[in-house]
């Protein structure tokens, strides 16, 4: 699944999404367009699970379709 972040710009907002994505999902891998401002994450949990996550860690983001 596909996320657009808008507030993602530098490599501190990477490590944070990182970490708070490691915490609810282990074993989720993650992939970023830093210069698009999106992230692909490949996880068990629900997109609405991803989404509350990213919040939470100060990354609101919206599904890409």
């Amino acid at each position: 699944m596909r996320f657009n972040v808008p507030d993602m710009s530098c490599g501190h907002c990477k490590a944070a999404i990182e970490r708070a994505m490691a915490t609810a999902d282990p074993a989720a891998t993650l992939r970023f367009d830093m210069e698009a401002r999106a992230v692909e994450i490949d996880s068990a949990i629900a997109p609405a699970q991803v989404q509350a996550v990213l919040a939470e860690a100060g990354y609101p983001a919206q599904q890409a379709a």
